[in-house]
């Protein structure tokens, strides 16, 4: 992936979908070449130059200041999670992966950790920030069989290589794009991650519906919401969830 690009297509991408109104800017009527706002309309709002703003946007966006970056992410209506990405990737690969709170990639996870799964009385599942399956306990496993009836079993693999996650997954089509973003946002987290590196482009070179959400330069960390999976053997499940990240940061320090 190249840095520049990625830096450059995120900040258009937001550019694009931010109105005069949500801006609080007037709108004289005059016809508009781009959706959203222009870069002169954003270093406005930011409060530095054009060609400062400019060249952030082409990419040169090291050693901007964190006060810069968060009046940019002001500017442009980023949510708490697209500002963390937009610093992320505004950081040098080596300080990006050296970040407080970055792991490494997990296959298993210590007996403790089992034991606290096991201990839960809902459905509960580890993941690594490639979306390894590392550890469930009975109900989780139950509740995730298809994806198990893998060797390795990984999310974000299921959802765009295997058929039955259409049916799984009741709004595919969000469960796809949400996927993209959480790869994203982990690559911004840690670009020197070789296994999320590697997902991603085995994602890109063999399904077109990840490329077709990977362009979307959307970044997103899950923290709670809800679902519907259309389970093969108990029909569709309405389930909230919530993500207890530090919580396995705690137990483990190589889990999400």
């Amino acid at each position: 992936m190249n840095k520049k690009d990625d830096i450059r297509k995120f900040l258009v991408s937001r550019r694009a979908n931010v109105t005069l109104a949500q801006a609080g800017l007037p709108d004289f009527g005059d016809e508009r070449r781009v959706p959203g706002l222009r870069r002169e309309e954003v270093a406005q709002l930011a409060g530095v130059s054009v060609d400062y703003y400019t060249r952030l946007e082409r990419g040169n966006i090291h050693g901007a200041s964190e006060s810069v970056l968060n009046a940019i992410a002001r500017a442009l209506h980023l949510t708490d999670v697209e500002r963390e990405h937009l610093l992320d990737l505004a950081r040098p690969a080596s300080a990006a992966a050296k970040a407080p709170g970055r792991t490494t990639a997990a296959v298993t996870v210590r007996p403790s950790v089992q034991r606290v799964l096991d201990s839960l009385a809902v459905p509960a599942v580890v993941y690594n920030a490639r979306q390894d399956l590392v550890a469930a306990n009975l109900l989780g496993r139950a509740l995730f069989s298809p994806h198990f009836d893998s060797d390795r079993p990984n999310m974000a693999r299921f959802i765009f290589l295997d058929s039955r996650a259409k049916d799984y997954y009741v709004d595919w089509p969000l469960a796809c794009s949400l996927t993209a973003a959480m790869l994203r946002y982990e690559a911004g987290r840690d670009p020197l991650n070789a296994e999320v590196t590697e997902l991603i482009g085995e994602l890109a070179t063999r399904s077109p519906q990840f490329r077709k959400d990977w362009a979307d330069h959307d970044g997103h960390e899950h923290r709670t919401g809800r679902k519907v999976y259309g389970h093969p053997e108990v029909g569709d499940l309405d389930l909230t969830y919530d993500v207890f990240a530090r919580l396995a940061e705690l137990l483990e320090g190589t889990v999400y």
